[in-house]
C-alpha cells in the first residue's frame, strides 16, 4: 500500500520524468526542435530540484531513492534516442564509442542484480556529473555541434561506470548516494582502525583486571 509519507514534492518531481517523458518523445519524433528544447529543459531540471529539496524539507525516503534512480535511467537512456534523432550527425562519429557505453551500463546492472539480488543504479560523483552534462549536451546541440562533447562524456561514463561495477564488486550493496569509491575505502579503513583501537583498549582493560 502507498504511504502518505512517501507522497513528498520530491517524489512528485522524480514520477514527473516518467509521466512527461513521453511528450518528449512525441516532440522529437515530429521534430519539433523548440517545443523539445523548452520541454527537456524543464523535464530535466527536475531531476537537480528534487535532491535539492529532498535535502532541505528532509523528505529522503527510500521510495524517493528508487524513483529517482530509475526516472534517471530512463529519462537519460531516452536522451542517447533524442540525440539520434534530432542530431544524427553529432551522434554518428561516436557510435563505436556509444556500443561501448550500452555494454558497461548494462554490466553495471548485471553486477549489482548478481551481487545484491537487485539492479542498483549508483549517484556518484561522476555520474550525477555526467547526468548534468547530458542534461546540457541536449540544450547545446539545439545551437551548436556537440560531437567532441558527446565523446568526452562517453568516456566519463566509462570511468564512472567501471567504479561503479568496483563498488558492487567490493562492497555489495551501498548507500547509493556514496560519492566515490574512495569514499568507501576511507570509510572501510577508518572502521578497521577503530576496531583494532576498540580492541587493544579491550585487551588493556582486561589485563588490568588480571592485575588487579
Amino acid at each position: 500500500m502507498f504511504k502518505k509519507e512517501n507522497i513528498t514534492i520530491p517524489n512528485i518531481l522524480s514520477l514527473s520524468r516518467f509521466v512527461f517523458l513521453p511528450v518528449l518523445f512525441f516532440f522529437a519524433i515530429k521534430e519539433m526542435r523548440v517545443a523539445f528544447l523548452i520541454g527537456y529543459a524543464i523535464l530535466g531540471s527536475t531531476d537537480f530540484f528534487d535532491g535539492l529539496i529532498a535535502r532541505m524539507l528532509n523528505q529522503k525516503t527510500k521510495l524517493g531513492k528508487a524513483l529517482d534512480s530509475f526516472a534517471d535511467i530512463f529519462f537519460y537512456v531516452s536522451s542517447a534516442y533524442f540525440i539520434a534523432r534530432l542530431y544524427p550527425a553529432y551522434l554518428k562519429p561516436n557510435n563505436i564509442m556509444l556500443i561501448a557505453f550500452f555494454v558497461l551500463f548494462g554490466l553495471s546492472f548485471v553486477v549489482s542484480s548478481i551481487r545484491c539480488k537487485k539492479p542498483i543504479m549508483m549517484h556518484t560523483f561522476l555520474l550525477k556529473l555526467n547526468g548534468v552534462l547530458v542534461y546540457f549536451l541536449l540544450i547545446l546541440s539545439y545551437f551548436f555541434d556537440t560531437t567532441y562533447i558527446i565523446s568526452m562524456i562517453l568516456v566519463i561514463y566509462y570511468v564512472g561506470f567501471t567504479e561503479e561495477i568496483a563498488i558492487f564488486i567490493k562492497y555489495g550493496e551501498v548507500d547509493p548516494d556514496t560519492s566515490s569509491i574512495l569514499t568507501l575505502m576511507k570509510n572501510e579503513r577508518l572502521s578497521n582502525q577503530n576496531h583494532i583501537k576498540d580492541s587493544k583498549k579491550r585487551e588493556d582493560s582486561a589485563l588490568d583486571d588480571k592485575q588487579i
